[in-house]
């Protein structure tokens, strides 16, 4: 039973949490101005433009001046003037094109709009604007509008420190609470059996504004506080009661007869897979919930635990009462259970459904079920049941966990609150990723205590273990401000919370002992020492979270999951394939952090990561291993670098065929930043392009350019289109072909959208990388992101560019990325939060 002290202890702390909570998608208080201090003058050190103003005062006019006499090319232009003339006859106070006025608009007061001015920069550094079928000046006088911006904009920053905007409370995700547990008891567990989803904005799920708190949230915590510490240490001879456990297939799950659902095993169809905890050894009911369709026959459905067969059950043609098991013996433990339909067939099953039945799936009535969208039978849920006859002396926990936990045991009675206040104070740090005060250890003793008179000395640290994974401290990652500031004001982060945000960043979970040890003796804020930490966790193989958390996330290859390429048009393509693409990736990423590579072979790695069935795949010679990944050398330049991995590609991809502008946008917005707008209502897809008068097919080009034909569309396909016509040689799959799905030969020459012409992976990679800054700020801003947990803002970019410049200079090494984050102020100190008292009422 849960300790009622327990929840109380977690509510009431809700209540001190009061103003840390997200509303919306605020980010920042009203205060909230661009970001700039003295780390912020030790990165601007290298530009020009720093040391012109280090001579000035920092009166605004002063300094716009410097940024004039740093760039001798401005005398020769007015960049005013070229404002008026290329820029205002779309962004007019009348016109308004893309929400932006530039009329009156001042190049030398561009720090007085900031926002504006960098809108701007973007737009100009990816040679975006003016539009291609507009007039533009001659010469580098772009380049020039843009460094001059930036260079009065940096200056401002530089001379200006302002607060670095509010980075409210984080909690737990459910990556970062299986990586915590797993290096606080050695425990491998699936977060996802306990807390709700995590919730993702612009792909991420580290922004703390999107991080909600409900009761039921903090139910989840407790819950898996409670299941956790228990499967850790046992029960000992507390054996638990027979609990039934129901599991709901959810509403996107396919139950289609053509869908295999992944989890469970080949061969079978619909169903659901789960990670369920069996919290001793015994016998176990499992009972299904099935919905059948009209003139169902019957089906024989497959129960598997960790992919063995535990049991077949024959599911008859008439609704009736659940089916249920017989009791199957189950070690105590995790394990993946998964409950499918053993498929009687290859190919198509007939399974018709009318109109009307497809419009209400996932809906139930007149008595017949619609979930699924399909006649067949499907899963609505299954229950287990257990333990039943549990087997004795068999509920003494993890092995490894213990080991962990117990690094004292008492032989006698009057040695075991020693060895407990040992334990738990041990424990308590590491978790609560702090020094453990008085007041909690205290309360920590008093929970083991009352465990003790219930039971023995192992429920007293199993009922203190569950009060420390319940605590706040060890749910949210809470940074502490100092006393006596006000509202607004801005304070450096202190070393034990600067070890924690730095070790969430770089590892995914909380600072080990080394940094902990060094935030304690108050010497992490020297930059030498800070330095060397960051060099050193970089090397450690827990760095390879910013590989399968971050890169994914920035890269949008969470998407691989949902994505079934249709058999009769890949049929050799299974899912395993796929999640060695994915894999793949995450390799590449990896190898060029621990590695400290330049980022740019991100896109030209003439080499790649491949096991057995992706090599096969991609026809390639073989690496002479099944499973192992090997780093193998490429010949074909098309096949260089992130751009011709299967996992991009199949992304961006439909099931059954390739999509150009599903390709293209995707440059434009996860490679470039500048995610082209939603197509306006009312224009036609793509697909709804008619045919050519004699009846021919038309091919994707063709499409593409009657769909052009409409202004409003080339507005924004005019950019993305050549983009991914030049990717179109790779198929939905990643496979390289020559043809397209209809078997006409491919025709994927166009022009980038600055007028250079492309046609194959490799124009494209070399477009991008001939003004690499874009692309560079983009992953910048990304990173940036990801670490702090908000979103990167205008305000934000002069600290981008100086990161961007210092990794130029170092040949763009990831390190220098990494270690530019970690030195910003925005990583570093931390506003006060001020909204007022009553802002949650």
């Amino acid at each position: 039973m849960r300790p009622i002290a327990m929840v109380a202890a977690v509510l009431g702390f809700v209540t001190v949490l009061g103003s840390q909570l997200p509303r919306g998608d605020e980010a920042f208080g009203a205060d909230a101005r661009p970001s700039a201090t003295a780390s912020m003058n030790r990165l601007l050190a290298d530009f020009p433009l720093a040391r012109t103003a280090e001579r000035s005062t920092h009166d605004p006019r002063a300094i716009r001046e410097a940024a004039r006499t740093a760039n001798p090319a401005i005398a020769s232009e007015d960049l005013n003037a070229v404002v008026e003339q290329y820029c205002t006859t779309c962004h007019s106070d009348q016109l308004k094109s893309g929400n932006l006025s530039l009329q009156g608009f001042d190049v030398a007061e561009a720090d007085e709009h900031a926002e504006v001015a960098e809108k701007m920069i973007h737009k100009l550094r990816l040679a975006m604007m003016p539009p291609p079928d507009m007039p533009r000046p001659g010469g580098d006088t772009l380049t020039v509008l843009a460094e001059t911006l930036e260079g009065i904009i940096d200056q401002a920053a530089a001379s200006t420190p302002s607060p670095p905007g509010i980075r409210r409370f984080q909690r737990l995700n459910r990556s970062e609470y299986e990586r915590v547990i797993k290096d606080l008891l050695g425990l491998d567990v699936d977060a996802e059996r306990w807390l709700p989803g995590d919730r993702f904005v612009r792909s991420y799920d580290t922004w703390s504004t999107v991080q909600d708190l409900s009761t039921t949230t903090l139910e989840a915590y407790l819950g898996a506080a409670e299941d956790i510490s228990r499967m850790a240490i046992g029960v000992g001879n507390q054996l638990p009661p027979p609990l039934p456990v129901s599991y709901q297939v959810p509403v996107e799950v396919s139950q289609h007869a053509w869908d295999h659902v992944e989890g469970t095993p080949f061969g079978t169809r619909g169903g659901t897979a789960v990670s369920h905890d069996f919290p001793v050894d015994g016998e176990y009911v499992f009972s299904l919930d099935t919905e059948l369709g009209r003139g169902t026959a019957p089906a024989d459905v497959d129960i598997s635990i960790d992919e063995e067969p535990a049991a077949l059950l024959h599911l008859p043609v008439s609704s009736g009462p659940a089916v249920s098991t017989e009791p199957i013996f189950v070690r105590a433990g995790q394990h993946q259970v998964s409950v499918a339909f053993v498929r009687e067939m290859e190919g198509p099953y007939d399974d018709p459904l009318s109109p009307h039945d497809l419009s209400s799936g996932g809906t139930s009535g007149g008595g017949w079920a619609n979930h699924g969208l399909t006649g067949l039978p499907h899963l609505s849920g299954f229950t287990i049941d257990g333990p039943y006859n549990p087997a004795p002396g068999d509920a003494s926990g993890d092995e490894r966990s213990r080991e962990i936990i117990f690094s004292c045991y008492p032989s006698m009675p009057d040695e075991e609150l020693s060895c407990a206040e040992s334990i738990l104070s041990r424990l308590a740090r590491e978790a609560y990723r702090r020094p453990l005060a008085a007041e909690d250890l205290t309360a920590l003793m008093s929970v083991y205590e009352e465990g003790r008179e219930d039971g023995d000395f192992e429920l007293g640290i199993r009922r203190a273990l569950q009060w420390i994974l319940s605590n706040p401290s060890f749910v949210f990652r809470l940074e502490r401000e100092p006393e006596g500031l006000s509202q607004g004001e801005t304070y450096a982060l202190n070393d034990v919370d600067l070890a924690s945000r730095l070790s969430f960043f770089l590892w995914g979970t909380g600072p080990d002992g080394e940094l902990l040890e060094l935030a304690e003796k108050g010497t992490l804020n020297d930059p030498e020492v800070l330095e060397e930490q960051v060099r050193r966790m970089l090397a450690d193989p827990r760095s390879m979270s910013l590989a399968t958390r971050f890169a994914p996330q920035w890269l949008r290859l969470d998407d691989l999951a949902g994505k079934r390429p249709l058999p009769e048009f890949f049929p050799d393509f299974n899912r395993a394939v796929a999640e060695s693409m994915h894999r793949e990736t995450e390799l590449l990423f990896d190898h060029l952090v621990r590695e400290d590579r330049s980022f740019l072979e991100l896109f030209t790695a003439d080499y790649t990561f491949v096991n057995e069935p992706l090599a096969h795949h991609y026809g390639m010679p073989s690496p002479g291993s099944d499973n192992e990944f090997v780093k193998i050398p490429i010949s074909d330049p098309n096949r260089f670098g992130l751009l011709g991995h299967g996992s991009v590609l199949m992304v961006t991809s439909f099931d059954e065929r390739t999509s150009p502008v599903v390709r293209g946008q995707w440059v434009m917005e996860v490679l470039l930043g500048s995610p082209p707008p939603p197509p306006p209502p009312n224009v036609p897809l793509l697909e709804a392009t008619a045919e050519a008068s004699e009846g021919r097919i038309l091919t994707t080009r063709e499409r593409l350019e009657i769909h052009r034909a409409n202004p409003t569309c080339n507005a924004c396909h005019q950019y993305m289109d050549p983009i991914g016509l030049a990717l179109d040689n790779f198929d939905g799959v990643g496979r390289w072909r020559v043809r397209d799905e209809n078997g006409v030969l491919l025709n994927t020459e166009s022009e980038f959208y600055d007028g250079t012409a492309i046609g194959t992976p490799v124009d494209l990679r070399e477009v991008i990388l001939q003004r690499p800054e874009p692309v560079v700020r983009n992953f910048v801003n990304n990173l940036f992101g990801y670490a702090i947990g908000r979103r990167a803002e205008y305000f934000d970019q002069p600290t981008v560019r100086a990161i961007e410049r210092t990794a130029k200079a170092n040949d763009y090494r990831m390190s220098s990325f990494i270690l530019g984050v970690v030195q910003s102020d925005a990583f570093r100190t931390r506003q006060v939060d001020a909204r007022t008292d009553d802002s949650n009422n």
